[in-house]
Parts: C-alpha cells; sequence; structure tokens
C-alpha cells in the first residue's frame, strides 16, 4: 500500500488530503500539523474575534472527520527533517514517517517587520488560533489598539476589534489603502467608509519605535509624533515557510519552486498551497490553495492533471464592505483601457480593465450583485467590446456572457 505524508494541515494538507482519499480508498494518508487544533478556515479567525463566530464553529469538520476518512492526523507535530534518500520525514518530538510520496503544504508565517520594540509585551501577529486567543485575553484589560498596516489582514483585524468596543487605530506605511487590490480612487472611497465605522486610518506614516518598558505604551513614528496604545497588531504580510525545504536541499526562491504536477526539484516531494512558487509566482489566495492542492493529489497517485496558474482573485468583505478585486486590478503596463463607475457616498465603485476589449482586470467594491460574474469573465478573458458600459448597469444579466 502507498504512503502519502503531508506536512501541513491547513487548507492546501487539508483539501490534498481529502481528495487523496475521494481518488484512493488504500492509499495511506498522515498529515503532520503544527498547531495543535485541526484545520479551521484562517478567515474564522477574524469573525471569532469580532464575537461573531463561537469557538466550537471555528473547525471546518466535525471532530471524527479525519478517523472517519481513515486519515492519521497528527497535531502538534512539527516536521522537522526530511530524509530525501530514505524517504522519511522526522518531527520534533523524534518520530519517524516513511513516504512514498510527500507533499508540502506549510503555508506562510507572519512577517514581523524590524520595528524598535516589537518583543514588548501587548506586541502580535495574527496567524493562528493561539495568536488570537491571546489577542482576546489582553483585549480584556486594554482596548486601545494599534493595527500597523493597512493590508486586508489589517482591516479585517481593525473591524474585528472594534466590533467588541475597542478603539482602534490602523496605521499604513503607503499613500492608500489596500495598494494590491484596490486604486488610488477605490482605496479613497473605503476609506472613507471604514472611518465613518469608528476606526481611524492614517496613511503614508511609518512605525520607528512601539513604545513601552516591559508592556506597550504607544507607538513613535518617522517625524517624532507619538500616540498611545495598550495593544498593537502588526499586519505586515506573511512569508511562506520554506525552511524545511531549503534544509532538505530543494529548490527554493521566494517559495518552494514546483512545476506544473507541484512536484519539486526532488521526484516525488510536491508542494501546494502559500510555500509554493509555481512560474515564479507564490499566491497566497485561498482559489490558488484549492486548485493546487487538488492537482498535487491527482500527481501524487499518477492521475495527470497539470496546474496552469490561477488569475488573482480576492472575494471578501473589508470593514462591512463588500470587495471583489480580480486579475489586473491595478495594472502598470500601458496600452490597456479603464472604465469605472462610482457613487462614494454610498461606498460604491466599479472598474474594469481591458486589452484590446478582452477583460483582464477588475474591481467591484460596495456590493456583491455581479462580483462572482465579473470574476468569472475576468477570468474567462472575454471580449466585452461591444457591451463593456452596460456591464456596471445592475440590471444588465451578467450570467449569459
Amino acid at each position: 500500500m502507498r504512503s502519502v505524508v503531508v506536512v501541513g494541515a491547513g487548507l492546501a494538507g487539508t483539501m490534498a488530503s481529502k481528495t487523496l482519499r475521494e481518488l484512493d480508498g488504500e492509499v495511506r494518508i498522515d498529515v503532520l500539523g503544527e498547531e495543535p487544533e485541526p484545520y479551521y478556515p484562517r478567515p474564522n479567525l477574524i469573525e471569532f474575534l469580532s464575537g461573531r463566530l463561537p469557538y466550537e464553529r471555528l473547525f471546518a469538520f466535525p471532530g471524527s472527520w479525519h478517523e472517519r476518512q481513515r486519515i492519521g492526523l497528527h497535531l502538534g507535530s512539527r516536521a522537522a527533517r526530511i530524509q530525501a534518500d530514505a524517504k522519511t520525514i522526522e518531527t520534533a518530538d523524534g518520530r519517524t514517517f516513511p513516504y512514498d510520496a510527500l507533499l508540502l503544504a506549510t503555508g506562510c508565517r507572519a512577517f514581523m517587520p524590524p520595528i524598535a520594540g516589537a518583543g514588548l509585551e501587548g506586541v502580535f501577529c495574527l496567524r493562528t488560533l493561539g495568536d488570537a486567543l491571546a489577542i482576546l485575553d489582553r483585549l480584556r484589560e486594554r482596548t486601545r489598539v494599534a493595527v500597523v498596516g493597512g493590508g486586508l489582514l489589517g482591516l479585517e483585524i481593525a473591524r474585528a476589534l472594534g466590533a467588541r468596543g475597542a478603539e482602534v487605530r490602523v496605521i499604513e506605511v503607503f499613500d492608500r489603502l489596500l495598494p494590491r487590490q484596490l486604486d488610488d480612487e477605490g482605496a479613497a472611497i473605503l476609506k472613507g467608509q471604514i472611518e465613518r465605522s469608528g476606526v481611524a486610518v492614517r496613511l503614508g506614516t511609518v512605525t520607528e519605535r512601539i513604545l513601552g518598558d516591559d508592556r506597550v505604551r504607544g507607538l513613535r513614528f518617522k517625524g517624532g509624533e507619538e500616540v498611545e496604545a495598550e495593544l498593537v497588531i502588526v499586519a505586515a504580510g506573511v512569508k511562506p515557510d520554506i525552511e524545511l525545504a531549503v534544509e532538505a536541499g530543494l529548490r527554493t526562491e521566494k517559495g518552494i519552486v514546483v512545476d506544473d504536477r507541484l512536484e519539486t526539484s526532488r521526484p516525488g516531494i510536491f508542494a501546494a498551497g502559500d510555500a509554493a512558487e509555481h512560474g515564479g509566482r507564490t499566491y497566497g489566495i485561498i482559489p490558488a490553495a484549492f486548485e493546487q492542492s487538488r492537482a498535487a493529489a491527482h500527481n501524487i497517485l499518477g492521475l495527470d492533471l497539470p496546474y496552469r496558474g490561477t488569475v488573482p482573485s480576492t472575494t471578501l468583505k473589508v470593514a462591512g464592505v463588500h470587495l471583489t478585486s480580480v486579475g489586473l486590478a491595478v495594472p502598470e503596463e500601458d496600452g490597456l483601457e479603464v472604465l469605472t463607475d462610482k457613487a462614494p457616498d454610498e461606498g460604491l465603485y466599479k472598474k474594469i480593465v481591458l486589452r484590446e476589449g478582452r477583460l483582464v482586470g477588475a474591481i467591484w467594491m460596495g456590493t456583491k450583485k455581479g462580483a462572482s460574474e465579473i470574476g468569472r469573465l475576468v477570468a474567462a478573458g472575454k471580449d466585452v467590446s461591444g457591451f463593456k458600459r452596460e456591464l456596471f448597469k445592475d440590471d444588465f444579466d451578467l450570467t449569459g456572457i
């Protein structure tokens, strides 16, 4: 019987093991999870922080799911060393797992920039359930919060803690929010909506130091200005967790380099999810993790399913505002046609980007109506040159295109 070991019990690792079992009822599957809890969708952490989602509803599957699927789940098991020649992997607590195929779904780790004072009590990143529990414990006594980072995660953290009654300030180094997903115009509309919800936003500001002796008492910005804060959450992005792959001698760049079969430079070892780099790109988005994990599972079993890349797409609710950003939403190349439609007072902003009449990017903010359809059209590169302005109309049927 073939044996597959999956390193990582997050989205990619869980979906890969689920797909493996669906495809093969006999293959042995062992999943090594570094956290003590089974798989939970990371967006659930935000709803948990806000108080809208109870602890018991965090998790994607019932507690008996892995056992019923005959998947060996080993929680609190950090993979420490790959012995590629022997086809074994060792955990930090000394256990050894043999494999015929190995899937690295190690994900990302939170990035902490070199800010003086980052080691003080009361400074957090949010990446795991353990982080969320520690933040909530701190919030019981101290409610003045500074979130360093105005990206997706930072804004969602701000919304969640604001819902708990905290006084929240967001500090962003760039001159606009969501610089990867929104252009200047859309970002300005979003900023207005966020501030109306009670969250203060400060743009173009460099955090130079986190102030305090033993515990946090505030921030100092470049230029010398200071603000008070009792809790600081740094949301400055993530870095692919490639340490295990580097030590094993696999080819790595930004992530673990894989081919169209999601196989690494070492035959029999695959990678998927946030840690994988395909075609020079790491994605860090849920759709890519789903597609890569399914493709990797097929290819591990010898069922050829090439992975051709994922059209970048973000669909979520940012501080209560629905947002879809897909494809070349903020293009840097010349020769593209850009059309917009907006109603700033209502928080509405729509944008399409076309190359020779074909959709290559879009922003849909302030409404869910038509968002999934516009994402599908961008992914397909549809020619909409004959009715491009009609796409913005609420009564225009996007489903038949």
